[in-house]
């Protein structure tokens, strides 16, 4: 009978390391404590708005050979930067990389009309190279559209950002 408590504690343990759930306690029939935890309210970012402002803007800079390049690291359901400000009509190099962990993500920017339109998945190893060249000024989003069954998606856990096209 031991080994069936080890069968149901277990997946529970990981789920629980998983998904944050720890903290409280419950008993189950066979007789291993289950526990959960409330979920802890994630420090947001402000927006460039309020009086409390702490987003982190990049401003792309163009290199010698033309290009504006920014580098992206996708973490723990966020972006980093998450504010990105590009030149109209000059091309663009993100790379963008997954920081270390089992999650996976993946950054998506759906707006054809001003050029750019990617999906790419994100991995620890090697920057992926995304290349566009955004062709209409405006503020356009970006996110991961990564879920799990029926939880939070990525974005709605809050990774997301923007990309503002400038003159």
């Amino acid at each position: 009978m031991k080994s069936a408590r080890y069968m149901i504690a277990v997946p529970v343990l990981f789920l629980g390391l998983c998904f944050g759930a720890v903290g409280q306690e419950t008993k189950l029939e066979t007789g291993v404590t289950e526990t959960k935890q409330e979920a802890k309210p994630e420090a947001k970012q402000g927006t460039d708005e309020g009086p409390q402002t702490k987003e982190k803007r990049v401003v792309a800079a163009i290199g010698s050979d033309g290009v504006q390049r920014v580098e992206i690291i996708g973490d723990s359901y966020s972006f980093d930067p998450k504010y990105i400000v590009l030149k109209v009509n000059v091309p663009v190099e993100l790379a963008v990389k997954k920081a270390p962990g089992i999650a996976p993500h993946d950054i998506v920017a759906k707006a054809p009309e001003a050029g750019i339109d990617f999906k790419t998945d994100l991995n620890d190893k090697k920057p992926e190279l995304i290349k566009f060249t955004p062709t209409k000024v405006g503020k356009y989003p970006f996110s991961c559209d990564k879920k799990l069954l029926w939880f939070k998606s990525h974005r709605e856990r809050g990774m997301e950002g923007v990309i503002e096209v400038v003159e």
